[in-house]
């Protein structure tokens, strides 16, 4: 049976699931307006570099992955990163590429990178903002070109950047917690 099966009658298919949920799960997590309100420039990006920012929507700590916007102004090289677990992104403004691959990531374009691979992540000159939503699992290595680790970026080095960033703000020490399940 699926969403769409009409062999129940009208009044069977509108009533709720009536048995309580399963004990201990996570709470839902729900950020309303992420298209509109969330997309607007506030103190709620949080700063990686003078043109990279993210905001996060969901830090799975219990699981080791990420979901978050990334946003980049101005264009040149982002980063050259390893993938410790498999990525999926969704290109919401802009556009960017890898040097090591013939495909651009456009907006409304979706984009798989598997565990195990090294890129380097470029935005083009002639696009002033790029933002693309990334589920991350596990985590990055920063390499040179050499594979040289550099340093790392997982869910509990975000869940830190983050909380000092709300905590600059003027936010409570726990803001961050919304999002970590």
């Amino acid at each position: 049976m699926n969403a769409r099966d009409t062999s129940l009658e009208p009044d069977e298919q509108a009533v709720a699931y009536q048995l309580p949920q399963a004990p201990d799960m996570a709470r839902d997590l729900v950020h309303p307006g992420v298209m509109r309100a969330w997309l607007a420039d506030d103190e709620l990006w949080v700063p990686s570099t003078a043109t990279v920012s993210f905001k996060p929507l969901l830090f799975g700590a219990s699981q080791g992955y990420y979901v978050n916007l990334l946003r980049v102004r101005g264009s040149g090289v982002v980063s050259r990163h390893r993938h410790s677990g498999a990525v999926h992104a969704m290109v919401l403004k802009g556009r960017w590429y890898y040097l090591e691959h013939d495909w651009v990531a456009e907006e409304g374009g979706y984009a798989f990178e598997p565990a195990g691979e090294t890129h380097t992540l470029v935005v083009p000159d002639d696009v002033p903002e790029m933002i693309t939503w990334f589920h991350v699992s596990g985590g990055y290595t920063y390499v040179d070109p050499q594979g040289v680790a550099q340093g790392y970026e997982d869910v509990f080095t975000k869940i830190d950047a983050a909380r000092r960033h709300y905590e600059a703000i003027g936010l409570p020490r726990d803001y961050v917690q919304r999002f970590i399940r």
